[in-house]
C-alpha cells in the first residue's frame, strides 16, 4: 500500500491547462454572458417603449466607454459561442474528435471569433459601409 496521500479523483492539481479545457469553459461562459446581454438589450428595448428621455439615457450609457467595451465583450461572445457551437456540431456529426483535429478546431474558434468580433467593429465604427 501507497504511504503518499494521493488525491480521490484528478482535479487541477493533476492535470495541465489544455486548449480543449479552456474552450469547454469558455463556452459555458459566454453563454452566462450572452444570457446577460440579453437582458441589458430587453432593457434598451424597454426604454425606447418608454419615451425620448430613457432612450437617451440608455443610448447615453452605450456610448460611454463602459458601454462599449460591454457591447465589444458581448460581440466577442456572441461570436465565439457561435464559432464554437458549429464546432459542436461538427462533432455531433463524429467530425473532429481525433486530439490533433480537436486542439486545432479548438483554437480555430478562438481565432474565428476574433476576426468575426474584428470585423463586425470595423463596420460598427465605419458606419457600416462594406
Amino acid at each position: 500500500m501507497s504511504s503518499r496521500e494521493r488525491p480521490l479523483s484528478p482535479h487541477l492539481q493533476v492535470y495541465r491547462w489544455q486548449v480543449q479545457m479552456v474552450t469547454s469553459i469558455l463556452h459555458r461562459a459566454t453563454g452566462i454572458v450572452l444570457a446577460g446581454g440579453a437582458l441589458v438589450l430587453a432593457g434598451g428595448l424597454l426604454a425606447l417603449m418608454v419615451g425620448p428621455e430613457s432612450w437617451a439615457c440608455f443610448t447615453g450609457h452605450a456610448g460611454a466607454w463602459y458601454g462599449k467595451v460591454f457591447l465589444l465583450g458581448w460581440t466577442w461572445a456572441f461570436a465565439y459561442h457561435l464559432c464554437n457551437g458549429i464546432r459542436h456540431v461538427a462533432q455531433d456529426f463524429a467530425h473532429g474528435y481525433a486530439i490533433p483535429d480537436f486542439v486545432r478546431n479548438s483554437w480555430l474558434s478562438i481565432a474565428g471569433s476574433l476576426v468575426i468580433t474584428a470585423i463586425v467593429w470595423a463596420l460598427a465604427l465605419n458606419g457600416g459601409a462594406a
